[in-house]
């Protein structure tokens, strides 16, 4: 054999055994599993830490890892409210846990994102609204980026001390303490070395938590604004109420092994709701989501979460938070609009959007394309500077410069143009698709943001002009008459997992919302910003949920958001094009949402039932509840997801010609002992619905009457057609929307 087949064979051989050795590394590589083991044992054997280091023991080879402390690979144990850990594994080792008696679930901890003074007024919710008698009783859980506590709006004079139920700590230390308004502080940083400019402990430095706690239960203060724009009177939806804080968020996002511990100590330490505006980009089943197990054990307690519905729009089944034990929150605009006007050096002016607090006062300073600044010095490219990327601008090219932008890659137009701020430009334009639908958030420089028709124009004058030069003035708030809509960036229906179950549950203001974030000055009084996404609109929700608990401490999670969902506002699929898929019932009700007259009601077995019919099976179901009586029943094993006893109707079919869909729920009068409901029925011509029977009739507070929704078509073939079901007694009209689509 020739010499040089001996050494192609030689060289194929070792590259076999590299790629072999780089796989075998890969498989050992250790990373974060989260291992979900149900509900915690009713057998009286305490769950400790030592029982799953034990279990590590058995899946961890020592002969291979004989230098490893099974101590060091364990991160979380789950065990004051469900049972679980969370621990560095390699694949082949989690899927030895896998097999393992009384192991639910295991799957990768993850990364989630983060996902006033007008807002609430907007709703028709003024300061002078009725105040549930036991708002000062509620305990808000707040699972989010953690707090800055010396911000007004958390100052806790005028509070008693916390409530008798409460069972939590103030994880705080020389920098960080608790009071009577923020009762509780918690922080979770699962091994993993701290980074610069993450604080250790409960103390926000993002500013996402801030502003979400004191958007649902923050004190009114008066003459808040970010430096003059938004002027009024910022406050939360239940003022009166705690606030405990569960800090899962830092500067890399938020863990999912981080996220499971929070909800373990939020349900024991006794929060009646809990918020979470932070949420995945991709939907899981429901075992292997921590939100999803964390909810379910919530609502197991009596505990509602709220969640964002995500910010992946306008994309069709982008919706995150999911689970029908869950509210789910989208994201509407509300009737505050910013329009910042950009004068170029010929006179003509541009009127662009998003809150510029700065003036210029008609200074006029020289118009540079970012696309010709490019920092060749560190690599880069006209393809990176035309969108002002990180480090894309070459420094002496556009400082002090005004710098125009094209619209980049990402969604997140502030990202888009940091490269700006970055080479010291003194003012920048920033690009979007649709502006009309979009509500960037502030910039630290002037700015404004156009179209792409006014950056063509913008774009010719730069090339055409020998000495370019623009001013930006500062913004106008003018009223939004069109609001409220939702917003391209706000995730959409329909349910990526249950295609007959309506998510999101309803909107709320989610756009330009002013509240609290931590200083940016060195001064340790927080100010306060604006903030846009569903993120924003999550915490208004779970203020109204609260606000609706102070007045029914007796109703279950399922009542309140029931409550929330038959009393929203109906919205205009003219505005919002993909109707209840982005809006879901309509926007939030809070004076009404105390009074729906009737409730559709859950239980745990009702969620149960749900999940058989979705395929798990006995035994799984019976770790999940803790509880052997809460498995398949005869009537679960028959029933389907419109079945639910769910507060609205959707049905999803693969053919437009043939529609034909049967709901069977239950009411629960809480409206007027004697009363009788009429039911009205709105719909498209060519789909019939029949709701049988038609009137119920009620002889006390707590009686339950059933009925039968039929909805036969065809329907025209468009993706979705909205109808609605409104019962009627002359005091209390309780709607609920009605869905048919043709699968997407």
């Amino acid at each position: 054999m020739p010499l040089r087949w001996l050494l192609l064979l030689s060289l194929i051989a070792n590259i076999l055994l590299l790629i072999d050795a780089t796989q075998s590394v890969a498989r050992d590589a250790r990373k974060a599993y989260i291992v979900y083991m149900g509900d915690k044992p009713k057998n009286g054997v305490p769950v400790t830490s030592d029982l799953h280091v034990n279990i590590l023991r058995d899946v961890v080879d020592n002969n291979i890892n004989n230098d490893i402390s099974h101590e060091a690979l364990l991160l979380h144990s789950y065990k004051r409210s469900f049972h679980g850990f969370a621990a560095m594994l390699t694949e082949q080792e989690a899927q030895k846990l896998a097999g393992m008696d009384g192991v639910v679930s295991i799957f990768p901890s993850k990364k989630k994102s983060y996902k006033t003074t007008k807002s609430w007024d907007f709703l028709g919710f003024p300061q002078t609204v009725e105040t549930g008698p036991l708002e000062r009783e509620i305990i808000i859980g707040v699972i989010d980026s953690g707090i800055w506590p010396e911000s007004d709006s958390f100052s806790d004079v005028g509070f008693g001390p916390p409530p008798k139920k409460w069972k939590g700590i103030c994880q705080g230390n020389e920098n960080f303490t608790c009071n009577n308004k923020i009762i509780g502080a918690r922080y979770y940083h699962h091994p993993r070395p701290f980074k610069e400019g993450e604080i250790e402990s409960p103390r926000d430095s993002i500013g996402h938590g801030t502003h979400c706690a004191s958007t649902v239960a923050g004190n009114l203060v008066r003459n808040a604004s970010r430096n003059g724009l938004g002027l009024g009177t910022a406050r939360g939806g239940v003022p009166s109420a705690h606030i405990a804080v569960y800090k899962v968020c830092w500067e890399d996002n938020c863990d999912d092994a981080d996220i499971l511990r929070a909800f373990d100590d939020a349900i024991a330490d006794g929060v009646d709701i809990i918020t979470a505006s932070i949420g995945g980009e991709v939907p899981n089943d429901f075992l292997h989501d921590t939100h999803v197990i964390g909810s379910f054990h919530a609502i197991k307690n009596g505990i509602l979460s709220s969640m964002a519905a995500g910010n992946e729009g306008p994309k069709k089944k982008s919706v995150t938070n999911f689970a029908p034990w869950d509210l789910s929150v989208a994201a509407t605009t509300i009737n505050r609009q910013f329009i910042t006007k950009l004068q170029l050096g010929n006179g003509k002016i541009y009127e662009g959007i998003s809150p510029n607090e700065y003036d210029l006062k008609g200074k006029f300073y020289l118009l540079i394309y970012g696309g010709d600044a490019p920092n060749k010095t560190e690599g880069g490219n006209e393809t990176m500077s035309r969108y002002c990327s990180p480090h894309s601008l070459e420094k002496e090219m556009v400082k002090g410069k005004i710098v125009l932008c094209d619209k980049g890659p990402t969604k997140d137009a502030i990202e888009n143009g940091i490269g700006a701020i970055q080479g010291g430009a003194i003012g920048v334009i920033l690009t979007g698709e649709k502006i009309a639908e979009e509500s960037p958030d502030a910039y630290p420089i002037p700015s404004t943001y156009v179209d792409f028709e006014e950056n063509s124009n913008i774009y010719k004058y730069i090339n055409q002009t020998g000495n370019p030069t623009a001013t930006i003035w500062k913004s106008q708030e003018i009223n939004d008459v069109l609001a409220p809509y939702v917003p391209y960036f706000s995730s959409r229906g329909p349910n990526p997992m249950n295609p007959n179950i309506l998510k999101p549950d309803l909107a709320a203001p989610g756009t330009y919302i002013l509240a609290a974030v931590p200083p940016t000055d060195g001064d340790s009084r927080a100010g306060y910003d604006f903030k846009t996404g569903t993120s924003m609109a999550c915490p208004h929700a779970t203020a109204v949920a609260a606000y609706v608990k102070s007045f029914h401490p007796e109703w279950s999670p399922a009542a309140i958001k029931s409550a929330l969902i038959t009393t929203a506002k109906p919205m205009s699929a003219k505005t919002s094009p993909q109707a209840e898929f982005a809006y879901g019932a309509g926007l939030i009700n809070p004076s009404r949402a105390p009074y729906p007259g009737l409730i559709y009601d859950l239980d745990v077995q009702d969620y149960v039932d749900f999940l058989c019919s979705q395929g798990y099976n006995n035994k799984l179901l019976e770790q999940v509840t803790g509880d052997k009586t809460s498995s398949c029943s005869s009537k679960s094993n028959n029933e389907k997801a419109t079945d639910l006893n769910y507060p609205s109707f959707t049905l999803c079919i693969k053919d437009p010609e043939f529609v034909n869909g049967v709901f069977h729920r239950t009411v629960t009068n809480v409206g007027s002992s004697n009363s009788t409901y009429i039911a009205k029925v709105l719909a498209p011509s060519g789909l019939k619905i029949n709701v049988d029977p038609s009137v119920l009739s009620f002889t006390s507070l707590g009686q339950k009457k059933s009925f039968v929704v039929t909805v036969k078509g065809p329907i025209e073939k468009s993706n979705i057609v909205s109808a609605s079901l409104v019962w009627d007694d002359g005091a209390f009209q309780v709607r609920s929307p009605i869905v048919v689509y043709v699968t997407v």
